[in-house]
């Protein structure tokens, strides 16, 4: 679409959405709506298919589950405001908070939201579980025991829940601040079916008025939600409205005039319009645009499929980790960081897990530039110089073009070549799930803040299309103490533990870690309390709106 086509389009749907808005909020002119851009879109509004950041952000807004994530990922109560675990770290124990209600809803006796009770958890989660709802989030749930086919969730009483795993998983209860495992109604979900997709009711600070799918979305304020901040009821805003405009530059105008309070990350499209290459507000908007920055939990990285035949595949294993190694000391990747992304992320120099996790063990020796290395493992490997060494494909996508040619130039100078294949996402995805890439560029995303989420890409059980093992990587040494750190273990054994879990990856270089992601917000300076975390994870019950003349 033009430029010009997108932002006549993009007027319509502004006037047609608040007009939506206006005709149920009567006298608006003072209420505070924070508006930003999807491009991206949402397609779905149930937390059983929150699997995308978009569908996350929107999930977040509506609905709550039994705890939360502060900014510093620490575990927080929400609707649970106490929980034990039993000493064989097999039964969790909730108590839920007496003040949570449902949003009103027209199938509530009254129109009233109904008060939450425990029944409530044993339905979501059993919602979840059902291969009827074919949720993309029923892993989340997989360490719950079953007793004759049924999962061990129950509800002793209306304010207790209780949770009886298979065996003990240590990182259990940080999968429970996940929005699949947010509540919600029965008498509703069960109306609704896959229409509750877009007729969601949850306990959330917002609750749900518009969908104009493709167009538009309203959020508005839910005057009954439970939580506080400084003694003051939640939420500050009252009311967000989302657009969908798909192209990223007519977006990025729309926010630079005002019309969007908000934007996430960077794109190449607006960049070094917006960024310094050290990566700071250009000075034309520093005094209008916040940015805020914080390591993400995201890894790109290059991975390798140890299993696949051809290449150097067919060359002896030591020598394919010679090479392996030698690639991984070939890339300059504070240049790449610093050309090609504005410094928006770091250099991935201390292994597969990004600074962000809590516990980053910043000791640990990766691998960074080192070219003399690079051409003492290929002589090594009996390629001096390169010289006889197979080209290597990699497959990627359009959006990494960029950053997977920068590579190619870059192992071209040692002698290695690379031969840049760019393929359509669908098409690249499956090759890569599916066995049938030698070489791949590909990111991994923290589904919660723990080690053990990113040492799973590389546990022997995980193997691919079924896991995230794309490289097939098999150690036992790894596996066993993979398994060791799923159960209970003190701080130090376990930073120990998976300290030689990192050791092993780097040592063996099944993937090439590129650099670790910044989450990064953009802001008007009427926004205030705005903060993103390493999860990447808007939070809008706490923001609030300065209105500074608006004719809206």
């Amino acid at each position: 679409m033009h430029i010009l086509k997108a932002y006549l389009k993009f007027t319509v749907l502004m006037c047609a959405t608040w007009m939506a808005f206006s005709c149920q909020t009567p006298n608006t002119d003072n209420r505070t709506v924070f508006r930003y851009n999807e491009a991206a879109g949402i397609s779905s509004l149930d937390p059983a298919f929150c699997n995308r950041t978009e569908n996350i952000w929107a999930v977040n807004m509506l609905f709550n589950g039994l705890v939360q994530l502060d900014d510093s990922l620490q575990l927080k109560p929400c609707i649970a405001y106490r929980w034990s675990i039993s000493d064989d770290g097999l039964v969790y124990t909730f108590h839920l908070r007496d003040d949570v209600f449902f949003h009103d809803h027209q199938l509530f006796p009254n129109n009233k939201g109904r008060k939450v009770t425990a029944n409530d958890f044993v339905y979501s989660f059993n919602r979840l579980l059902n291969p009827a709802t074919a949720s993309p989030g029923v892993w989340v749930l997989h360490a719950i025991a079953e007793k004759n086919g049924v999962p061990e969730i129950s509800a002793p009483n209306d304010s207790i829940l209780q949770i009886t795993l298979k065996k003990p998983y240590r990182p259990f209860i940080l999968l429970l601040s996940m929005p699949y495992c947010s509540v919600v109604p029965k008498e509703i979900a069960s109306h609704y079916k896959k229409d509750f997709r877009n007729n969601p009711v949850g306990t959330g600070p917002f609750t749900f008025k518009i969908w104009a799918e493709g167009e538009k979305m309203v959020l508005l304020k839910n005057p009954h939600y439970f939580e506080t901040y400084n003694g003051l009821r939640l939420p500050f805003l009252d009311a967000v409205n989302i657009s969908f405009l798909k192209d990223r530059q007519t977006a990025f105008l729309e926010f630079v005039k005002g019309n969007f309070d908000f934007m996430s990350g960077i794109d190449a499209s607006y960049k070094d319009e917006l960024l310094t290459p050290s990566g700071h507000i250009q000075k034309a908007y520093e005094n209008k645009i916040n940015m805020s920055k914080i390591p993400f939990l995201k890894t790109d990285y290059l991975g390798f499929n140890l299993d696949y035949k051809d290449g150097i595949g067919l060359l002896p294993k030591e020598t394919q980790r010679k090479i392996r190694q030698a690639i991984n000391y070939g890339i300059d990747r504070k240049k790449m960081i610093a050309y090609l992304r504005n410094n928006i992320g770091s250099a991935a120099e201390y292994g597969f897990v990004p600074k962000g996790m809590p516990f980053f063990d910043d000791t640990l020796k990766g691998f960074s530039f080192r070219p003399e290395i690079t051409r003492k493992l290929l002589k090594e490997a009996g390629f001096p110089e390169g010289k006889n060494l197979p080209t290597i494909p990699l497959i990627t996508t359009s959006v990494y073009q960029d950053v997977c040619e920068y590579i190619q130039r870059e192992l071209e100078l040692q002698g290695i070549k690379i031969k840049v294949e760019v393929l359509l996402p669908a098409i690249n995805s499956d090759l890569i799930a599916h066995n049938k890439a030698a070489f791949f560029r590909k990111s991994w995303v923290a589904d919660y803040a723990d080690k053990e989420n990113y040492m799973s890409v590389f546990y022997s059980k995980n193997f691919s299309p079924d896991g995230p093992n794309y490289t097939h990587f098999n150690n036992t040494t790894f596996d066993s103490l993979y398994q060791m750190c799923l159960s209970p273990l003190d701080n130090n054994d376990l930073q120990r533990n998976f300290s030689m879990m990192e050791k092993i990856i780097i040592e063996n270089a099944p993937v090439v870690p590129l650099y670790y992601d910044d989450a990064v917000f953009f802001y008007h300076n009427n926004i205030q309390g705005l903060k993103g975390n390493a999860l990447n994870l808007l939070q809008l019950k706490t923001v609030q709106k300065t209105i500074k003349n608006e004719n809206s």
